[in-house]
């Protein structure tokens, strides 16, 4: 039994939280933003149970779907399923527990939150065969590590809405418009480290036909990655340019670009240690603007 939990553990990267943290940052920046402050200990609770359990979910997934792929690429050919430590029924197994989980935290919120955690499942599972078909899939991870901002919003707004009540339109409105422009900007971001992420496995995955930013982006990788820091960045500091978060707002942006330009350093020569390395800090990118905001509104007159 130990055995198996410890193949569990190696599944849902366990001892890689770096993966959960860069879903978990723009979640909790929407939090604050949807709450205007401190969310309450319930909220925050649930959100970052939900994160770590729907990605862990979310490997589970994607290590099945992968599985006759990643045995052809040297960084994913140990992972339990590829290498037949643990069945695909098994893998599915976990996953599903994991998503049901997350979907009883979801529960203990609103019914307009429930309705749009089902959106938020159907990205999960489109994301991992994306890749055979999209030619930048990041694009459509993009959206799935984005969607916790309109679950924040749909968490704080849709209070006292019950069921019987919920019309498409109330549904809706529960997020506003502000909530998918920074899904939208978020986007960038994802886009910019999981190109990271792929330019790490580019000779591998040429090799066996799977299409990535990366491929997709040719030499203009490094400077396409910049410039979805620089859209993120702005476009963010746009949408929230009216919420009054005074200094640690703007210190918050600056530090961010700074961590920017040090992934340029680590990626200008393509090497896999220097681009695994740069995609492996984006979580403390994301922690800064999560930090300008919560401190911007706690310090707010």
């Amino acid at each position: 039994m130990r055995e198996r939990w410890a193949l569990y553990l190696d599944l849902i990267r366990w001892n890689r939280p770096a993966g959960w943290m860069l879903l978990l940052w723009p979640s909790l920046s929407a939090l604050w933003l949807a709450a205007g402050g401190w969310p309450g200990w319930h909220a925050l609770a649930v959100f970052v149970l939900g994160t770590i359990l729907m990605r862990s979910a979310g490997c589970c997934i994607n290590d099945v779907a992968d599985r006759e792929f990643d045995r052809h690429v040297k960084r994913t050919a140990q992972r339990p399923v590829t290498r037949g430590a643990v069945s695909v029924r098994e893998a599915l197994a976990v996953g599903a527990v994991l998503a049901l989980l997350a979907f009883v935290l979801v529960l203990t919120t609103n019914a307009a939150a429930v309705g749009w955690s089902f959106a938020a499942l159907a990205v999960t599972l489109v994301y991992p065969y994306a890749k055979r078909h999209v030619s930048m899939p990041q694009a459509v991870l993009g959206v799935a590590f984005s969607f916790g901002i309109p679950m924040a919003f749909a968490v704080m707004h849709g209070e006292g809405l019950a069921w019987q009540a919920l019309t498409l339109q109330m549904w809706c409105d529960v997020v506003p418009w502000q909530a998918w422009a920074l899904l939208a900007f978020n986007l960038f971001w994802v886009l910019a480290y999981d190109t990271e992420y792929a330019m790490v496995d580019r000779d591998d995955d040429l090799r066996i036909g799977m299409k990535t930013s990366a491929i997709t982006l040719g030499r203009f990788d490094v400077a396409a990655i910049m410039g979805f820091y620089t859209v993120y960045l702005m476009g963010w500091a746009l949408v929230l340019a009216d919420q009054r978060l005074g200094w640690p707002w703007t210190l918050a942006l600056l530090a961010a670009a700074m961590q920017a330009l040090w992934h340029f350093v680590l990626i200008r020569g393509r090497t896999r240690e220097g681009c695994f390395r740069a995609f492996r800090q984006n979580h403390w990118l994301g922690a800064t603007v999560f930090a300008g905001i919560a401190i911007g509104f706690a310090l707010r007159p």
